[in-house]
């Protein structure tokens, strides 16, 4: 036996020996790897809430301005029992989710066009530097003025909100396209619209995906600033109460549920985008 066999054989018997512990401990592996990396990434969190418990315990911090974390959780405890919380954290829910999608719906179609069509781009590119240095919150006296402090309002500050990362990271995303693609889909005769579905789109949408996270957490934020002015309802109006009213477990916990409800937001949008684009991780495999 030539010595290129052998040590083929011995590579393929070495492989072998390390392929069956590796499959035996997998399942148990897989199985202690996720919460053990989950308390890795939670360790920081774990800490600060344990601080944000023991300050004002120990009388580091004044009780009365940032009370334990559990006065804090039994106060929203509280706001459940009394539909207060369902209420308000609903009305915050329809404002963000509807002026989202209605952003999601004209400005990534736009932001396409625009980046496609260099004419439409030279056209619309001095407005739209104008308006995306326009602090939205700026502009919450002017919509309160011309539209009132009903749900219109508040819906379109968030549409206004969401409109430009949505609209400059998908232009961004269509420039940024491998021209050599481009290219080589024209080269194999690829109609204008096989071009924009199966190049244009899939190289863009990892980046419109940024856009789309972005606009999330813009909504949530130009949201809770206009319903601090003007709402009856909502996380917004339940924050500023509290301080007005002194109720500061409830401010806190007010906080603690806008931060939640943008954690699901992005949570969900990195599933969609993971869903959306499988081929990425196939091609990165």
């Amino acid at each position: 036996m030539s010595s290129l066999e052998m040590l083929t054989l011995l590579e393929l018997a070495h492989g072998r020996r390390d392929e069956h512990p590796a499959a035996a401990r997998s399942p148990l592996v897989s199985a202690a790897r996720g919460p053990a990396a989950f308390g890795r990434r939670s360790l920081l969190l774990i800490a600060l809430l344990a601080i944000w418990e023991a300050a004002p315990r120990l009388g580091l911090i004044d009780a009365v301005f940032l009370p334990p974390f559990s006065d804090v959780i039994a106060a929203g405890w509280q706001l459940a029992q009394t539909g207060e919380l369902y209420d308000d954290a609903s009305a915050s829910l329809l404002r963000a989710l509807s002026g989202f999608l209605v952003s999601v719906v004209l400005f990534v179609p736009l932001g396409l066009a625009v980046g496609w069509y260099t004419r439409l781009g030279d056209l619309l590119n001095q407005f739209i530097e104008i308006c995306r240095n326009t602090a939205p919150l700026a502009l919450l006296p002017v919509f309160i003025l011309l539209l009132g402090i009903g749900e219109l309002s508040k819906v379109t500050m968030v549409v206004y909100s969401c409109a430009w990362p949505l609209l400059l990271n998908t232009i961004a995303a269509v420039k940024q396209v491998d021209p050599l693609l481009i290219k080589s889909a024209r080269t194999m005769g690829a109609t204008p619209q096989q071009l924009f579905r199966k190049v244009i789109l899939p190289a863009a949408l990892p980046t419109i995906f940024v856009g789309i996270r972005l606009a999330s957490a813009s909504a949530m934020l130009v949201l809770v600033a206009s319903e601090m002015v003007g709402a009856k309802a909502g996380l917004g109006y339940l924050i500023i109460n509290s301080q007005y009213s002194f109720l500061i477990p409830q401010m806190y916990f007010g906080i603690i549920g806008i931060t939640v409800i943008g954690l699901a937001f992005n949570a969900v949008l990195e599933a969609l985008e993971r869903r959306l684009m499988r081929w990425k991780a196939q091609v990165a495999a």
